[in-house]
């Protein structure tokens, strides 16, 4: 019976010093990444945190993912495989949060694979405080533009950000806000080499005059007779109100609206600002130029949906009423369009902007454009 007890005393003692035992640290590593997801023309930020740990090899992702941020797992691995970065037979977890926003978009590539690597000892991890990193990655490593970086970037100056990385595509994009240094990486080596302490060579800031081209569409003074019509439009132009057009076919109406944006005043930085972001997060924005200096001038056809002139769609991007902010919005043959696509943009004209309303959340676009619209009568 003493024998007994002792050995059952002595298999507590041990399962107890097993049980309280912590586990072995270097089997634990971690890292994060700062990046950030569009919401309207604002941006929220979004946390990318790595951890690789013993078990099973897989590579995990969670956070409240769409199917194009899911996707990210397989180009993340095939790009650092193809960079000469092999990844260990380990689990590899990566959260995106706060899990209770939707991430949608491809500019997690970049900031995933840079976590990954800060896990696993590649990446300094102190080179990736108070950055910002954005990018799409290809299968070869390759960093690819994506939309909305200018809003992003403008939050990150806000929020005391000192360093932003982005694609070199949207470098010129980018370089708009001042204040804030700014990476153009063109693959995963490079922002690897600047990360390590490579130094970056800076470029010159981008000027909006430098940028500023003529353009495509006629201008008003190419315009001959019809002299009351062009005093009424210039009288409309003037106080930026709406205006209509009634008369025959080929009486000159469509050329006349086309003619409208040269008379407008020049932007300014901050209009141009505003614009460009708008056509930033609709991803219509010219790359090469990295800003929309000149005021812009949509005209959709009459077949367009409500959702294409007020905005929305699943990621609730802007509409056309959107695109043409600060600028001209022209409704050629305006009764040939429907009367709810009509009835939609009552409200957004006379208030400047449009609240986009769906389940997954709301946004505000500005709105604020001169309405041109024309009709043909017979005679």
């Amino acid at each position: 019976m003493g024998d007994m007890l002792y050995y059952s005393h002595l298999s507590f003692y041990f399962c107890g010093n097993r049980r309280h035992n912590p586990p072995k640290r270097e089997n634990y590593m971690y890292s994060k990444v700062t990046t950030a997801i569009i919401h309207g023309i604002d941006s929220v930020f979004v946390c990318v945190e790595a951890d690789v740990s013993e078990g099973l090899p897989v590579f995990e992702m969670v956070g409240f993912l769409s199917s194009e941020v899911k996707e990210a797992k397989e180009r993340v691995r095939t790009a650092l495989k193809n960079c000469g970065y092999r990844l260990p037979a380990k689990r590899i977890t990566i959260n995106l949060s706060p899990a209770d926003i939707r991430k949608t978009g491809s500019g997690f590539d970049l900031p995933i694979a840079l976590s990954v690597l800060a896990a696993l000892g590649e990446i300094p991890a102190k080179s990736l405080e108070n950055i910002l990193v954005l990018g799409e990655i290809g299968l070869k490593g390759n960093v690819s533009p994506i939309c909305g970086v200018l809003p992003i970037v403008a939050k990150a100056r806000e929020a005391g950000i000192a360093k932003c990385m982005v694609p070199s595509g949207n470098l010129r994009e980018a370089k708009l806000i001042p204040g804030i240094n700014l990476w153009g990486v063109e693959d995963v080596s490079q922002a690897v080499s600047l990360l390590r302490g490579k130094k970056y060579r800076e470029k010159s800031t981008i000027n909006i005059e430098g940028t500023r081209s003529k353009s495509s569409l006629p201008d008003f003074s190419e315009l001959n007779g019809q002299k009351a019509v062009r005093r009424a439009c210039e009288i409309a132009v003037a106080g930026m109100h709406n205006f209509l057009m009634i008369g025959p076919p080929g009486s000159g109406k469509t050329m006349l609206a086309h003619c409208v944006p040269s008379i407008l005043p020049d932007l300014t930085f901050e209009e141009a600002l505003e614009i460009t972001k708008i056509h930033s997060v609709a991803g219509v924005l010219d790359l090469s130029k990295g800003v929309v200096a000149s005021r812009p001038f949509r005209s959709p056809h009459h077949t367009a949906s409500k959702v294409a002139l007020t905005g929305g769609g699943r990621d609730s991007r802007p509409g056309e009423i959107s695109l043409a902010h600060n600028g001209v919005l022209f409704l050629d043959e305006m009764p040939e369009y429907s009367r709810d696509t009509l009835e939609s943009l009552r409200q957004p004209l006379e208030d400047g902007q449009i609240t986009v309303a769906r389940a997954s959340g709301s946004v505000t676009y500005p709105a604020s454009s001169g309405c041109l619209r024309d009709s043909s009568v017979s005679r």
